[in-house]
């Protein structure tokens, strides 16, 4: 049962979804769902940010997201899912939350230089990218969600929301919003065949819609224990790159056979990766067969999304109101929102 605590959180809309994805993100929001008020949304305008000059394919990407979403479990009869650029209060109150922020704040954020250099093939030296934990900041505080699941590497983006939230709270008098809450989430690592984190854009990942065949392809490409050099050299399972694939899909009394035959040399790289196999393609297939069947039928995804937008919006103008109010700004004739 839900004990109406509101939980807010997206995904940008920039392709398929895959594995890091499943055990970063979704499987948690399907555990949310049943404890919390969840709002959970397609970060299409956040898309922009890096995508802006492929702005028309962000559009083709936001039904298999939701697709994925749902065939990962995330129920929208428990969540509210819904599309960022279809609710416009995120754009206006990312808007009046920008007359807020000083831009100091905005350049010690730890991963924009981090980001700067990492997609250093890109022109992201825009206000948008600069801005973007405001914008952030605003999808949060819109819905004033108490919590926002967030990773060790995201604590910073949500404290400089706390921030403008106090600070705006300050100026304004008034207790406008919430402080959200960081909901720290432990998640399994997940990584690519390359060692890096599985991302579309390194071609390293697993994806939700892929075929068995494809599975195979990509796990019987995954470098393992760099120091075993030789079937005959003894394995190191805690160090390798692969086994906690193993730890997440291979039954236990299976994966502790596969770990001391690693660990004892009687078992090859290759014999592990061909064990996972079956438990990690019985894993995927209901994934796969629902993400299939719902992307046979677009329709039923917008239906979604339509019902999904139509309650987002009702709450944001809640909070916008609230907002006008507390800034004295609700004089104009159609400041209600309608």
């Amino acid at each position: 049962m839900s004990d109406h605590k509101r939980v807010l959180s997206g995904m940008r809309s920039t392709g398929a979804l895959h594995l890091g994805h499943l055990h970063g993100a979704l499987q948690n929001w399907v555990r949310l769902q049943y404890e919390h008020e969840c709002y959970f949304f397609v970060a299409d305008w956040h898309a922009l940010t890096t995508e802006y000059k492929e702005a028309r394919t962000i559009q083709e990407k936001v039904a298999p997201m939701v697709a994925d979403f749902l065939a990962a479990g995330v129920d929208p009869g428990r969540a509210v899912l819904f599309i960022q650029s279809s609710v416009k209060e995120h754009a206006e109150l990312y808007l009046l939350l920008s007359m807020f922020t000083p831009l100091g704040w905005l350049e010690r954020v730890p991963t924009f230089k981090e980001q700067v250099q990492a997609l250093a093939d890109k022109e992201i030296h825009t206000h948008g990218f600069l801005g973007y934990p405001v914008l952030q900041t605003a999808d949060i505080i819109l819905y004033n969600a108490h919590y926002v699941p967030v990773g060790m590497d995201q604590v910073s983006h949500l404290e400089l929301c706390r921030e403008i939230v106090r600070r705006v709270n300050f100026l304004t008098g008034q207790e406008v919003f919430v402080e959200p809450a960081a909901l720290l989430t432990a998640s399994a690592k997940i990584t690519g065949p390359d060692g890096r984190k599985m991302s579309k854009s390194y071609g390293n990942a697993i994806f939700f819609g892929d075929d068995e065949e494809k599975v195979r392809q990509t796990v019987m490409s995954y470098i393992t224990d760099t120091q075993r050099a030789r079937k005959s050299d003894p394995g190191r399972p805690d160090v390798c790159n692969f086994y906690p694939l193993h730890e997440i899909y291979t039954p236990a009394a299976e994966r502790e056979e596969i770990k001391s035959g690693c660990t004892s040399a009687s078992m090859g790289c290759v014999e592990c990766k061909k064990r996972l196999l079956p438990h990690l393609n019985t894993a995927m297939a209901p994934i796969r067969e629902k993400r299939d069947e719902l992307l046979r039928d677009p329709s039923a995804i917008m239906d979604v999304l339509v019902e999904g937008n139509h309650r987002a919006r009702a709450k944001a103008r809640e909070t916008m109101a609230r907002l006008r109010e507390a800034l004295g700004m609700n004089y104009s004739p159609d400041s209600s929102g309608a």
